[in-house]
């Protein structure tokens, strides 16, 4: 990392991933190729939930290598030209969850973290949609975090 001064530890860019509604996956395919996620972090996986067939998934099984990033915050200053940030990249390894009880607690996190007003009606929801809803977990092989703070004055 360039700026160390901005560098965080691995703990701060854990808050960050769990503070963000979403992240932005970069696949590695003929082109670059990325898209934005609703993700949840358990432990050191994070899960996303998806179709069951795509473009995004036919690159991840060809190559599983993905980056993660996240801005926790971004707040453009208004007394100089920069930006007051917050954010994580993840390096990772991307599979795709067959196991019952991994897919079904991963989307009651992903439900939890989201939608947690919703979350009464997760049985009857994952009861309609689980046999046509992908799930696929992203294990955290790294982890960089940085921010730039307000000064203060």
């Amino acid at each position: 990392m360039r700026r160390k001064d901005r560098e965080r530890d691995r703990e701060f860019g854990l808050a960050v991933i769990d503070s963000c509604e979403y992240g932005t996956m970069a696949i590695q395919g003929e082109e670059p190729y990325c898209l934005p996620l609703s993700l949840v972090r358990v432990g050191e996986e994070l899960y996303f939930h998806c179709a069951l067939e795509g473009k995004k998934l036919d690159l991840l099984r060809a190559n599983p290598a993905v980056w993660v990033s996240f801005v926790g915050e971004n707040v453009a200053a208004t007394d100089d030209f920069t930006t007051y940030f917050r954010s994580a990249m993840v390096r990772g390894t991307a599979t795709e969850v067959t196991d019952p009880e991994e897919k079904l607690a991963a989307l009651r996190a992903l439900c939890q973290k989201l939608t947690p007003a919703h979350i009464s009606a997760f049985d009857s929801e994952v009861a309609r949609s689980f046999a046509v809803t992908g799930v696929w977990r992203i294990h955290i092989d790294e982890i960089t975090a940085k921010e730039k703070k307000r000064p203060m004055k």
